[in-house]
């Protein structure tokens, strides 16, 4: 039995959303997708598969939304918001990702929604959150980044921030929201009262910045922005000082992530490298070097060009694998850096089950998903389902469940309800 067992979650989210919903459904919720007459906007997306510009093949829908039923309704009508009441009698949850105010003026906000089911819990996904000067602004995934305050350390220090990719800030508020839901879950159960979840995108994304925000706290220097080399400004005598440290290192067909460090910290580790590379003949100037002697991160530039300069060459003759592999051997703290590619074939991956086969009936074939990345030994997470088709589960939905006919949901589907 799933920990969330048959909790009904109706996800009204946009494509901004979606994960949240996906979330909910591979832990074994009931997860009806409600998408307007015609489908999700969120259809439109691509990559498709194949390249063929359908709504039912776009690959964003498909691995954002596994594991769901899906009904179309259209809210804006009288019909379709009578019919959302009566499935919210049902229902666990909500999640949606409408501006602020707009379920509202529909007369489907929370506080109408909780008078008809007390218990209901809504999570509701925006850019900035419901309330504050910024509640009713409109925002894309870039503009989460940027005032989230992750752009500014992204990039190369020689130009302007960058993003990290997309939709990486949606994502996170979709985890985020999904997080809030479960705190809001546990405390129904001990309660029995449902709560609104607000979650914010721009929070979300605040949240990702680990270091950049203890950095800042602790030393009041903001940390810049350095692609393969990560500038990180520390105080020394009451003085801002930068300092570069080198995360990527290409290699013979790749890259690799190594830092040198300094103290005890390091030592060992690059001891170890050392001696590798002295046995191949390169780095011999290392030989024998005091490296309990540098800082933490080695911060003297003619001294980070010497480590460097063999190291580097070192890499560049080894391929991603022969380098992990001997680090292994010798406890180095070296990391390939994985492609598409690299990652699908990953051993550890495929010792773990991780990539799942998905039927798709519709296609004649079974196509390879990601899966759930949490191994519970009481509570395991069956293979998953594909995305719904659109409206796939009206007849199930509105007469297995609601009891309407044949005629009535002709009727509906008629006046574009449904």
């Amino acid at each position: 039995m799933s920990l969330m067992g048959p909790h009904r979650v109706l996800d009204l989210t946009l494509e901004d959303g979606f994960l949240c919903g996906k979330i909910l459904a591979d832990m074994g919720c009931d997860v009806i997708k409600v998408e307007p007459p015609g489908g999700d906007p969120g259809r439109g997306r691509g990559p498709f598969y194949h390249d063929l510009p359908d709504p039912e093949m776009s690959l964003y829908w498909w691995a954002f939304n596994t594991n769901k039923r899906s009904i179309t309704l259209g809210l804006e009508t009288s019909d379709g918001r009578e019919i959302l009441r009566k499935l919210v009698s049902s229902a666990d949850f909500i999640i949606e990702s409408f501006a602020p105010g707009y379920l509202e003026g529909l007369g489907l906000g929370y506080q109408a929604l909780s008078a008809l089911n007390p218990r209901l819990i809504m999570t509701c996904i925006t850019p900035f959150g419901q309330t504050g000067p910024y509640a009713g602004y409109k925002a894309t995934d870039l503009t989460g980044m940027a005032m989230g305050g992750i752009m500014y350390a992204s990039g190369d220090e020689d130009r302007p921030p960058v993003r990290i990719s997309y939709p990486q800030a949606w994502s996170h508020a979709a985890l985020q929201a999904c997080v809030g839901t479960m705190n809001a879950h546990y405390h129904r159960e001990s309660t029995g009262e449902g709560q609104q979840v607000d979650a914010s995108m721009q929070l979300a994304v605040m949240w990702t910045q680990m270091n950049i925000t203890v950095t800042w706290d602790m030393n009041r220097v903001n940390t810049k922005r350095g692609g393969a080399v990560k500038t990180f400004s520390m105080r020394r005598d009451g003085q801002a000082v930068d300092i570069p440290v080198r995360y990527t290192w290409e290699c013979k067909d790749g890259y690799v992530n190594f830092v040198v460090l300094g103290h005890k910290t390091g030592a060992r580790v690059n001891r170890a490298l050392t001696e590798w590379m002295n046995g191949e003949g390169i780095g011999l100037e290392l030989k024998g070097f005091q490296w309990e002697k540098l800082g933490f991160f080695p911060d003297d530039p003619d001294t980070n060009a010497m480590i460097e300069k063999p190291i580097a060459e070192f890499f560049r003759r080894h391929t991603v694998l022969e380098l992990y592999r001997g680090a292994i051997e010798r406890r180095i703290w070296l990391a390939p850096i994985g492609t598409p590619s690299a990652t699908m074939e990953n051993e550890q991956l495929k010792a773990r089950d991780f990539w799942r086969e998905v039927e798709h009936p519709e296609l004649g074939e079974n196509i390879l998903y990601p899966g759930w990345p949490i191994k519970q030994s009481e509570s395991p997470v069956g293979p998953p389902r594909r995305a719904p088709r659109i409206g796939e589960h009206n007849e199930e939905i509105y007469m297995g469940e609601l009891g309407l006919n044949q005629v009535e949901l002709g009727m509906l589907r008629a006046a574009k309800v449904i």
